[in-house]
């Protein structure tokens, strides 16, 4: 086996559940690699869209994706997932069109899984079907913990937390205030007048599209930990 093989093969391993819970065979890690392969995505392109057939489910290999729902006022931003995420599994699962659309907000690389080999996988292969799941409720955990943490603080306190969890390995979160505003479930007005406030207190800078995180003790405080 190559070593580029080698790598894809423990890339997928440590992309469903914990890497120390019923470990993959080579077996297992080759029938997952055959129901897939890798795509790349622009920014502002699509990996599926709302209503559309799921027939695919896609582990984010790099880059950002920004899952957004269609409504009358115009597109809804409910989520973002960058490396490692997996998405469209639970509309593939039910059998059921994509519940979200799923746009690049930066250069993805993303295995993208196919539905009619998928599924005979998860059959066939009972740890990899378990390590999904596994993975799933991992996915699902964090973010009921995040909606709790979001649902107890004002509009300012929620606009720290997601700079602390949701900020990239540079303290930046790529953002516009409207995308802010729609995940939080709170006016643009009000979210502006919160950034303001940290941006006075020397918590973050702001600028177009992305707010950075200045000082880190003053997110805290801000957020209330």
């Amino acid at each position: 086996m190559d070593p580029v093989e080698e790598q894809h093969l423990a890339w997928l391993a440590r992309s469903f559940g914990r890497t120390d819970y019923l470990p993959l065979t080579a077996a297992d890690l080759a029938a997952l690699s055959d129901a897939g392969s890798y795509v790349e995505k622009y920014p502002g392109t699509y990996l599926f869209r709302e209503g559309a057939d799921s027939d695919a489910a896609y582990v984010l290999r790099a880059g950002d994706v920004e899952l957004s729902r269609d409504r009358k006022s115009g597109s809804l931003v409910v989520g973002r997932v960058g490396p490692g995420a997996v998405i469209g599994d639970i509309a593939l699962l039910r059998g059921e069109p994509y519940i979200s659309s799923a746009r690049a907000v930066s250069p993805v690389e993303a295995f993208r899984l196919d539905r009619s080999k998928l599924l005979p996988v998860l059959f066939e292969h009972p740890r990899i079907a378990i390590r999904w799941l596994v993975a799933g409720l991992n996915q699902l955990e964090s973010t009921q913990r995040r909606v709790l943490r979001l649902m107890r603080g004002t509009v300012k306190e929620q606009v720290a937390e997601m700079m602390l969890d949701e900020a990239d390995r540079y303290g930046d979160l790529h953002l516009s205030q409207a995308s802010l505003a729609g995940l939080l479930g709170a006016s643009r007005q009000s979210v502006n007048q919160a950034l303001s406030q940290l941006r006075d207190e020397g918590a973050v800078e702001t600028g177009y599209r992305v707010i950075s995180r200045a000082d880190g003790a003053a997110l805290e405080a801000a957020a209330g930990r």
